[in-house]
């Protein structure tokens, strides 16, 4: 008899031991295996040649076999703050056996119950969590390419600072903890990107310079804005501007125009790019202190603490 492989194994291109075998006998799937026609991707499942190496097929079918939720690398790939690598990572129940397959690596944990999410209906490990668990057992990922995931989940909203600190007081002796706190903490003062946080210690909090406020929302015209920096007292803004994303045409006529909205309301915006921050950090240490002088002259607040 004579069968239509990829109509027996449906749209996704895989199958499990059991759906197959109710169709067909073992000895037609041992021999579709032997002759190539089939790929067995994990314990008791099977995939057409032509997608058993596509990633997020091989995460299927490890959820399927294992029963678990993805986890750690794995989970921020489907977040979309990582790229997608190998292995596979699963987490299970503690009770469970922790001895994984070939491109499986398995965790164990009591408390995964309350961590799952759903992404594109697969069981994942909330953001936060694999976040940290990812920092505490990097495995072959840089721990700069964690920095700018954790940056941009906080972000894009897909985690709090505080559920990441969260998640950080249940392992005391999580590797790189310090680091990671700082972090954290730098996140919730409202740092969103790596230039953020080099101009806040480098420049910012430098002695003797002003108190900030950072994330300020201000609202123009209907539309609210969020101010990287913010000397509310004085209504003076600073705007650390990345190469890449302020370096585009568009972009500067984007900050032109919100500029000039903001100063109708009061507002002056001071802007160091890239360059101009890393590079002379001094130099806009003294730039921004002699505009907030000045402003301070300005608002009659001269010698007022």
């Amino acid at each position: 008899m004579a069968y239509d492989i990829p109509a027996l194994l449906g749209a996704d291109g895989w199958a499990t031991w059991e759906a197959l075998t109710a169709r067909i006998d073992r000895k037609t799937l041992s021999a579709w295996v032997a002759t190539g026609r089939l790929r067995r991707i994990q314990p008791g499942v099977y995939a057409l040649p032509a997608v058993a190496d596509d990633w997020r097929i091989r995460v299927e079918a490890a959820v399927q076999a294992w029963d678990g939720v993805v986890s750690h690398h794995s989970a921020l790939a489907l977040w979309e703050l990582l790229p997608p690598g190998a292995p596979v990572h699963l987490t299970v129940e503690l009770r469970r056996s922790g001895r994984g397959a070939a491109g499986v690596v398995l965790h164990r944990s009591r408390d995964v119950a309350d961590t799952i999410r759903r992404v594109e209906g697969l069981p994942v490990t909330c953001v936060e969590r694999a976040l940290v668990d990812t920092w505490g057992q990097p495995r072959g990922v840089h721990r700069s390419d964690l920095r700018a995931a954790a940056i941009t989940a906080v972000r894009r909203r897909l985690c709090l600072p505080r559920q990441l600190n969260a998640e950080i007081e249940r392992r005391p002796c999580l590797p790189g903890r310090a680091a990671l706190v700082e972090l954290v903490g730098l996140l919730a003062d409202g740092c969103r990107s790596e230039l953020e946080i080099w101009g806040c210690l480098q420049v910012l909090r430098a002695p003797g310079m002003p108190a900030f406020v950072q994330q300020r929302p201000v609202t123009v015209a209907g539309r609210t804005h969020y101010l990287d920096v913010a000397y509310g007292d004085v209504l003076l803004a600073v705007e650390m501007d990345g190469a890449a994303w302020h370096g585009s045409r568009d972009q500067r006529e984007r900050d032109i125009r919100r500029d000039a909205l903001l100063a109708t309301i009061g507002w002056q915006t001071l802007r160091f790019g890239y360059r101009r921050l890393t590079g002379d950090p001094e130099g806009c240490r003294r730039e921004l202190r002699a505009v907030h002088d000045a402003r301070r002259r300005l608002f009659g607040l001269e010698g007022v603490r």
